[in-house]
C-alpha cells in the first residue's frame, strides 16, 4: 500500500543531531497517521509515495521541527522560591510556578531549569531541541488505512512527533512528546 492522506505508517528510526550524536532510537514500530497531528509536515512529505520497507534519511532544520531558539523563554528566577532540592533539568510547569516568578512566563510552558546559581535559577521554556537541525534515519515498518476514529483525532496516538504549538504567540515553540 503506498503512503498518502488518511492511512497509518509503522515507523522505527534514529534521530541525530548534525554532528552523529543520537537523540533517540525508536526500535519498536510506533504509528502514525498521515495527514493528521502525529509528524512534522516535512516527515509526513518525505513518506508520501513510499510503502513498506522503505528506508528514508532526512535532514530537518529547526524551523521544520521545534523552532529556533528563543532567548525570551529564558527566566531569571530566585532561587528562594523554588524547592531546595532543585535540580538542573528538573521540570516546572509553567502553571505551576511559584508565585513570585515573573508574570510575563507564559502558563502554558514546560520549563527546564538549566543553570542554578546561589541566589537565582535560570528556567528555560525552549524545546529542548529547539535550534538544532536533526538527521532522521527512518524505516517504513507498515502502511495501512485510517480507521474513522483515527482520523476524526487527527492521530493514531503515537504522538512522539505530535505537533501541539504551546503558546500561539511564541513561534517555534512545538512539542516533542
Amino acid at each position: 500500500m503506498e503512503i498518502k492522506n488518511q492511512c497509518v505508517v509503522a515507523l522505527t528510526w534514529t534521530l541525530k543531531d548534525t554532528l552523529g550524536e543520537v537523540l533517540d532510537v525508536l526500535d519498536d514500530p510506533a504509528e502514525f497517521l498521515i495527514g493528521g497531528k502525529d509528524l512534522f509536515k516535512v516527515i509526513e512529505d518525505a513518506l508520501q509515495g513510499h510503502e513498506k520497507g522503505a528506508r528514508l534519511v532526512l535532514q530537518i532544520e529547526p524551523e521544520q521541527a521545534f523552532g529556533d531558539f528563543n532567548d525570551k523563554l529564558l527566566f531569571l528566577e530566585p532561587r528562594a522560591l523554588f524547592p531546595a532540592d532543585v535540580e538542573e533539568g528538573m521540570p516546572f510547569e509553567g502553571s505551576s510556578l511559584p508565585a513570585g516568578c515573573n508574570p510575563e512566563a507564559p502558563k502554558d510552558l514546560l520549563y527546564t531549569v538549566s543553570e542554578i546559581y546561589p541566589d537565582h535559577i535560570v528556567l528555560d521554556g525552549n524545546h529542548p531541541l529547539a535550534g538544532i537541525a536533526l538527521r532522521l534515519a527512518l524505516k517504513v515498518e507498515d502502511v495501512r488505512d485510517a480507521t474513522e476514529d483515527e482520523i476524526g483525532a487527527g492521530s493514531a496516538g503515537a504522538g512522539f512527533f505530535r505537533i501541539e504549538p504551546l503558546h500561539a504567540g511564541v513561534p517555534g515553540n512545538i512539542t516533542l512528546h
